[in-house]
């Protein structure tokens, strides 16, 4: 199915990384173990370290830090915005997961470590997904190529231990996708499930989803979980691209893969009803 998809003429030349796992139990895969660059998807690293050491009581969420110990960084984000230079560790986690906010994660992970989280990352992921670096504004020749690269399979890996509680453990797994609840970004796969960007988690809503995204030039990636009255589903959708005009295509492309994931969570494949058990 994702292979007839993706041969559209448009799609040529484009690098795929794509898993997901509907209700059923059988992925739909396209290179899942293909790394590729993530953008701000390795922020996930960064907030699951963050939920570890707080649960640990090796940080304290209600600690202030100042984004006066980092260089500005632009782009994603809404602190940048804001008036105060200080906020708790919970509230910079919060920005993260709901505005990928770029200060907030130079803030966080100076506080945190990288190779904290470098070693976390490694012990998650088999496949060689890692967050790389911190956010800047422009990149040199001695500084890492990218923020982070990944592979499919290691981030619905990582969203389904966070699902059922077993990311390292069930309260780094809830405070995880706390964070991811608000997330703004539905621009790509999430697009498909028409939820409010601003308001996507309610209570006894039909669809629920969290998610993080990656955004950069010639990259564009999906990663989340989405529920509805026939179960639960875990997907990654990674495209790297050098042509900027294919980025009308891969969009598109995400939606369609985002109408399927609805599909699978809304009604059961086989009978239109939902079934009895996921």
């Amino acid at each position: 199915m994702l292979d007839s998809l993706l041969a559209d003429p448009l799609l040529e030349d484009l690098s795929w990384s794509i898993m997901i796992v509907p209700p059923s139990g059988t992925p739909l895969l396209h290179d899942p173990d293909r790394l590729l660059r993530t953008a701000s998807v390795g922020k996930l690293f960064l907030l699951t370290r963050t939920a570890e050491l707080i649960t640990e009581g090796s940080l304290d969420p209600a600690e202030e830090l100042s984004r006066s110990t980092v260089e500005p960084v632009a782009d994603s984000g809404l602190w940048q915005h804001l008036r105060t230079d200080t906020l708790p560790i919970a509230d910079i986690a919060t920005l993260i997961g709901a505005a990928s906010d770029n200060w907030a994660t130079n803030v966080l992970l100076r506080r945190v470590g990288l190779d904290s989280v470098q070693r976390l990352a490694a012990t998650l992921c088999d496949g060689g997904s890692q967050l790389w670096d911190a956010v800047r504004d422009h990149r040199g020749p001695d500084q890492p190529e990218t923020l982070s690269t990944g592979c499919a399979r290691d981030f619905v890996t990582l969203l389904a231990a966070a699902h059922h509680g077993s990311l390292v453990n069930r309260r780094v797994s809830q405070l995880l996708l706390d964070w991811l609840a608000p997330s703004f970004d539905l621009s790509m796969v999430a697009s498909a499930f028409d939820l409010d960007p601003l308001a996507h988690v309610p209570s006894g809503a039909a669809l629920a989803a969290r998610n993080k995204t990656g955004t950069d030039d010639g990259v564009r990636a999906d990663v989340g979980l989405l529920s509805g009255p026939a179960g639960s589903l875990t997907y990654a959708v990674v495209c790297n691209f050098s042509d900027p005009s294919a980025l009308g295509a891969v969009m598109a492309t995400m939606r369609e893969l985002g109408e399927l994931a609805v599909r699978s969570v809304s009604t059961s494949p086989k009978t239109g009803t939902v079934p009895d058990s996921v």
